[in-house]
């Protein structure tokens, strides 16, 4: 679909002409790539390159013309797997005209603009601004997500929540990479505005919007850092955990084998030959009260020994 819009009182309108100067081109259909290739400097590969979701951020001087490939995040539509996508649109500028190629939905959708709009470079610059404060807004979404998260670590043992922690890290991931290539595409551009002289509140406004794209690395850099550091302390926590349940589990057969042992013995037939001179209820009952002494004094040898253990390792460390 190509949607055609007029610039009027500092923002945009919709018209019914596709030779309005700013076209939004939302997963267009044979026919319409047809005429975009026709009707702009747009080859096969431009045009693949702003509808590959994968492609990454570039920009292409030719002559007055620029051509960007810009990532940004896709719309969170929730779920359980906690993951949030990113995909790529591309924007062909020059002076009097703006095509913007995306393969998902229209991309002027939403809120009204941050400032007023006079140019088709002002269309430009407002779209690049929405794209960082969308990551911006879904920054927060993960941070309230992994605080949650982290709450659930405390009362689950399961694996649910360790895997909606790591699609978080591993959309961070991209969101940095993404942010990245983002960032050496707006120093270009600043670097053509300041050598075309293209005015200096353009100027400002890319420096303003290099500073926020940063600050949105950071941040990301940041959480997924400390989700990767609380999915490592998750895992120690689980190691830890089943470390002391085997160690638990070999403290009690290390003190009911020899038990085995006596009661195996104490059920043969020999065991009531060598008590025969004595009532049987005495000599068993002496035998339940030795394994009884055997076991707790073997459960204090084997604590004792684990309490040295522990102190020479607190020592050294």
């Amino acid at each position: 679909m190509i949607e055609a819009f007029t610039l009027r009182e500092g923002g945009l309108l919709p018209a019914g002409d596709r030779s309005a100067p700013v076209l939004l081109c939302s997963d267009p259909d044979a026919r319409e790539r047809a005429w975009l290739k026709q009707a702009f400097p747009l080859d096969s590969h431009r045009l693949a390159s702003a509808l590959d979701p994968d492609e990454v951020s570039r920009l292409e001087v030719q002559g007055d013309e620029l051509f960007l490939i810009w990532k940004r995040p896709e719309r969170y539509a929730g779920g359980a797997r906690f993951a949030f996508e990113v995909s790529s649109f591309g924007l062909l500028w020059h002076p009097e005209r703006l095509v913007v190629i995306s393969a998902g939905p229209s991309l002027l959708a939403g809120e009204g603009p941050l400032q007023p709009l006079h140019d088709p470079l002002d269309v430009l610059v407002e779209l690049l601004f929405r794209s960082v404060h969308h990551y911006q807004g879904h920054l927060k979404v993960i941070r309230l997500v992994g605080r949650e998260l982290q709450q659930r670590f405390d009362s689950s043992l399961g694996n649910e929540h360790l895997l909606q922690m790591f699609n978080l890290s591993e959309s961070l991931i991209h969101y940095i990479n993404a942010l990245q290539g983002n960032g050496a595409v707006l120093d270009r551009l600043r670097q053509i505005a300041e050598r075309r002289e293209l005015g200096e509140a353009l100027r400002a406004r890319l420096e303003d919007l290099i500073i926020e794209n940063d600050q949105c690395r950071r941040q990301a850099d940041l959480y997924a850092t400390v989700f990767a550091r609380l999915m490592d302390a998750r895992g120690n926590l689980a190691n830890n955990s089943m470390n002391l349940t085997l160690r638990n589990l070999t403290l009690i057969n290390v003190v009911f084998l020899p038990l085995n042992l006596i009661a195996g013995i104490g059920g043969m037939s020999e065991f009531s030959m060598m008590t025969a001179g004595h009532p049987w209820w005495l000599s068993y009952s002496l035998l339940l009260a030795a394994m009884a002494a055997l076991s707790l004094a073997l459960t204090w040898i084997l604590r004792r020994s684990l309490r040295r253990r522990a102190e020479s390792a607190a020592r050294a460390a």
